[in-house]
């Protein structure tokens, strides 16, 4: 008998940066649980600082795409957790029965500074998202890590 999987959508503006980096730790985090999905108001691209950062803590995002939230319209999901006020504001109506969560992270691809800067912004941002994740599956999920 196989085992319904539990489908996570996380949706952020522009699917480049925040939700690439919860779907790298949710997919890592949730092997043969849950089947990870992110997508974006819009279609950015994935972010190469993004890339490089989760590689930095061992999540390979790299074969990632970045994906419209439309290309995900006739799924059904558990859970939609938005990872930005954009995406929260602009989501789309999702039918059924699937819980939505919101956690607002700031966008480390609008830093203009330095590079050491920007790393550092991205590393930030990265552990709060690695934070949550591990919240959500704890407190949502009720998986133990």
């Amino acid at each position: 008998m196989a085992i319904d999987l539990i489908k996570i959508l996380i949706l952020c503006t522009g699917n480049s940066c925040r939700s690439q980096m919860a779907h790298g730790y949710l997919e890592s985090m949730l092997i043969h649980k849950a089947e990870i999905y992110s997508a974006g108001i819009e279609a950015h691209g994935l972010n190469s600082d993004a890339v490089l950062i989760m590689k930095e803590d061992g999540i390979d995002i790299s074969k990632n795409t970045s994906n419209h939230v439309e290309e995900y319209r006739d799924i059904q999901f558990d859970y939609i957790i938005t990872v930005c006020d954009n995406a929260k504001e602009n989501c789309p109506v999702f039918y059924g029965n699937g819980k939505l969560l919101h956690n607002n992270f700031p966008d480390p691809s609008k830093v203009v500074d330095t590079m050491h800067q920007k790393i550092e912004i991205f590393r930030n941002v990265r552990n709060q998202i690695k934070k949550y994740c591990e919240h959500f599956i704890q407190s949502e999920l009720k998986i133990n890590q």
